[in-house]
């Protein structure tokens, strides 16, 4: 079962292997602002392909904002590769192996395979805001693939919310 999670409460952790190399964990971001992880699918989705690659030519907007972004999946090494490359995704960091326990831990709803092209058990997809000091700001999480925010739309939505102090919403559950 999944756990609802609250803002402000400290962010679940989250440590995974990044294509080309390293890990990337969320304890050791030092974003200005924020930092904005999200899940994806997988590979076999061509709304995440849509979404990362939109993102993927607003990395820059996002420095400007403050705030670093991670992608992450359940996919393995190889199809994590695969995403990267086939996806042209040059400008994001993208983490692969998170585990069914990773995406309960984050709230998000796990999927069986319907498909060949699908893995056996993937996390729908869910995006979160970080503050630097490790609590959570803003949750969106979604049980079907086609349901995600504008990252657009949000990432012009970072200055107001730090200028503002503008707290984080929906603390009363």
């Amino acid at each position: 079962m999944t756990k609802k999670l609250m803002p402000n409460e400290q962010a679940p952790v989250l440590s995974l292997p990044l294509v080309g190399g390293g890990v990337w964990t969320l304890a050791e971001q030092k974003p200005k602002n924020f930092t904005m992880v999200i899940f994806y699918r997988g590979l076999h989705c061509p709304v995440c392909k849509m979404y990362l690659t939109k993102l993927n030519k607003l990395i820059n907007i996002a420095d400007e904002a403050g705030v670093t972004v991670v992608a992450a999946s359940m996919d393995p090494e190889d199809r994590a590769i695969q995403t990267k490359a086939d996806w042209e995704l040059s400008n994001i960091d993208l983490a692969y192996g998170a585990t069914a326990q990773d995406a309960i831990n984050w709230g998000l709803y796990l999927t069986a395979a319907i498909k060949d092209t699908e893995t056996n058990q993937f996390a729908e997809p869910g995006l979160f805001w970080v503050r630097p000091n490790g609590q959570l700001y803003l949750i969106d999480i979604s049980n079907m693939p086609w349901s995600r925010p504008d990252v657009e739309f949000l990432l012009s939505k970072v200055e107001f919310a730090v200028n503002n102090s503008y707290p984080a919403r929906g603390t009363l559950g």
